[in-house]
């Protein structure tokens, strides 16, 4: 495990929260062809409900547009970016190590990410779920996949229900890449 890996499992500072939830909103703001809302001046919680309110209003524009599917692939490459980013920051090489990471992101945006190092998540609550239908939680969570793709250096990530849709719980899964398993 990395040093930095180690750190963050302990503590993020408020700075680096925010500077990663803006490094978030840009990326969903380029896949939605809109610029991001400014957040400078807002406080972290503040920012986060933004968020929240910003992807659901683009993501329901997108679906009565019918461009869902191309907003889709976008998010996904994006936040695809976003993990590889992280996945070279954090020195992660392990299923276990992307799951401890994934672990600190989502506590980060107030998602309670359990992943188990064969691969399971469980999210028992997600900050998004008040705010998301459960079309738009379905082309948001493209984020979501896209960010633990990167972040397993090509595994697979997928939900298998959500929130959103009545359950009490999101279920998913990654499949690492080979090199990973």
């Amino acid at each position: 495990m990395g040093l930095l890996l180690a750190v963050a499992k302990i503590y993020v500072p408020q700075f680096m929260q925010k500077r990663k939830l803006g490094m978030l909103f840009d990326a969903t703001a380029d896949a939605f062809k809109v610029a991001a809302p400014s957040i400078r001046k807002l406080s972290y919680h503040d920012s986060l409900t933004k968020y929240a309110q910003f992807t659901r209003e683009q993501a329901e524009k997108a679906i009565q547009d019918g461009n869902d599917l191309k907003i889709q692939a976008l998010l996904f490459q994006n936040a695809f970016r976003i993990g590889q980013k992280f996945k070279a920051d954090f020195n992660v090489h392990s299923v276990e190590e992307v799951m401890q990471m994934g672990s600190i992101i989502y506590k980060l945006l107030n998602i309670d990410f359990q992943g188990e190092s064969h691969g399971n998540v469980v999210i028992k609550r997600c900050f998004f779920s008040a705010y998301y239908s459960s079309q738009v939680c379905g082309l948001i969570s493209s984020l979501d996949e896209g960010l633990l793709t990167g972040l397993s250096g090509g595994g697979k990530f997928s939900f298998t229900q959500r929130l959103t849709e009545g359950h009490e719980c999101c279920l998913a899964r990654i499949e690492p890449p080979r090199r990973l398993r």
